[in-house]
């Protein structure tokens, strides 16, 4: 296979193609977070059927992110990569044009397609694209404070976007950054050639179907109750289906997700905590966003401009991590990251009406970012570190799977502690407004507070599971890769 590296002045055009298309896919998740009031009354959209506006993107992105990494690896990077990027442009604009909820939700879905091809190649052409060593760390480190970042400069730009042009512009505005990136990629990333293989077409349906109806059922429980029995149907055909696909996976001369890959110990412990961060990350997000609009009173602009210090902290500390953990390994910056996520998370989790800005949410949003930053780039690097280069797609698609699964049942399954303690602190009758808002955000503090869970689970993990030593990271002529290296002894 062609993969030379690319050296020197190509450093910073490609990894700005690279990074580009990242940040474009994971805005996405996000940049819609602040516009959803406009949408809900643009469009008609019920308040419990607006976060399909997420789902339908972090379902379909997570679903085939798997799909798409093997088709990376099977067709050629960059040729999907820019096929990818073309398909994202294109339903990009149509969903702009969404008359009603079933079209954005749609285009949403759509959206989500796309990204799972374009994200997976994004990471694998890290590995293909730069040297190992101090170049590829540096383009990890720019890989990792654009995915961390990225959610959080959506929700400025959304903001920015939805208070001047209005919010369909928060879709438009992929279309100029989509060509030029298209453009950019022919031109500036090297070429690479395909490998013999085939598609699991039965596993991707499999697992698709399973987490959709997953989401579903945990979206539907508050409304009509866990006994329900659509909701009972819908759990019982997620198990049959998830189940399904670890058999297909098991048995299957060439899977979509060989359980071969989760036999180091260090990459199956990143995957665990991304499945964790990105539940963390996603829903925190989305209550603040709403907390910051609804109750705060922010303007769109204004909330988007909010959680500016977040994102500085996540690009700060991830270019740090990335020149850190070639010292101390992965080990120690992901525990003190997620250590940090977590007390910000305390410390958000206890908003309520009287909450300021400066004293209420700014200390937590600095703590959540830091961490996030020192976690984000070495999970990355340990997730994809010496795996084969037959399988780098696979193992960057696995790592952003874990992300988008984690956050779609991770929003889901907050969205249902909130919607219950809601309901809980609403007095009998009707309820004035003041009461209403109290309650809705007494559900929103609840679900934050269940979030501290979430990285707190992932701290042990960290601790139990990750051992990736600085040589690991290091480039090939000072230390061997780890595969090759517990194979020699």
């Amino acid at each position: 296979m062609n993969t030379t590296a690319r050296k020197g002045p190509s450093f910073v055009p490609a990894i700005s193609v690279i990074a580009g298309a990242q940040l474009m896919v994971v805005l996405d998740i996000s940049i819609v977070n602040i516009a959803l009031p406009s949408i809900r009354d643009d469009l008609g959209f019920a308040q419990g059927d607006l976060q399909w506006v997420l789902n339908a993107y972090t379902l379909t992105f997570g679903g085939l992110l798997l799909l798409g990494g093997r088709a990376s690896d099977i067709l050629g990077r960059r040729s999907m990569f820019i096929a990818g990027i073309c398909a994202f442009t294109l339903v990009s604009l149509l969903g702009g044009f969404a008359a009603g909820p079933g079209w954005l939700i749609a285009a949403r879905a759509a959206q989500g397609v796309a990204g799972a091809v374009i994200a997976p190649t994004a990471l694998a052409l890290i590995s293909t694209t730069f040297e190992q060593g101090k170049q590829r760390n540096a383009a990890f480190g720019v890989y990792g404070a654009v995915s961390g970042s990225g959610a959080v400069i959506g929700l400025l730009l959304g903001g920015a976007l939805t208070d001047s042009l209005g919010w369909r512009w928060v879709l438009w505005v992929n279309v100029p950054i989509g060509i030029a990136i298209a453009i950019g990629a022919y031109y500036l990333l090297p070429r690479t050639a395909g490998n013999p293989g085939r598609f699991d077409i039965p596993g991707a349906f499999a697992v698709t179907g399973g987490l959709t109806l997953l989401v579903y059922g945990l979206v539907r429980a508050p409304e009509h109750g866990w006994s329900d029995v659509w909701t009972v149907t819908s759990f019982a055909a997620a198990a049959a289906l998830l189940v399904l696909f670890v058999v297909l996976e098991a048995r299957g001369s060439q899977p979509l997700m060989p359980l071969r890959i989760f036999a180091d110990r260090d990459r199956a412990g990143a995957y665990a905590v991304a499945v964790l961060v990105g539940a963390s990350l996603i829903s925190t997000l989305f209550f603040l966003a709403q907390f910051v609009q609804e109750v705060m009173g922010y303007s769109p602009l204004r909330n988007g401009v909010a959680f500016l210090p977040n994102a500085l902290c996540v690009l700060a500390f991830s270019g740090l991590a990335a020149r850190l953990v070639t010292r101390i390994g992965a080990m120690p910056l992901m525990a003190t990251g997620a250590a940090s996520m977590g007390c910000g998370l305390w410390w958000l989790s206890g908003i309520d009406l009287d909450t300021e800005y400066a004293s209420g949410l700014l200390p937590g949003l600095l703590l959540f970012g830091s961490g996030l930053g020192l976690l984000f780039v070495p999970m990355a690097m340990t997730a994809v570190a010496a795996v084969a280069e037959r399988d780098s797609g696979l193992a960057a698609g696995l790592l952003n799977t874990s992300q988008q699964v984690g956050g779609s049942v991770g929003l889901a399954s907050l969205s249902t502690v909130a919607a219950d303690a809601t309901k809980d602190e609403l007095p009998p009758g009707r309820p004035e407004p003041g009461q209403v808002a109290r309650a809705v955000t007494e559900g929103w503090s609840t679900a934050l507070s269940v979030s501290v869970g979430f990285v707190a689970v992932a701290l042990i993990i960290t601790l139990l599971l990750i051992r990736a030593k600085p040589q690991t990271f290091q480039a090939a002529g000072g230390a061997r890769p780890r595969e090759e290296a517990e194979a020699g002894g």
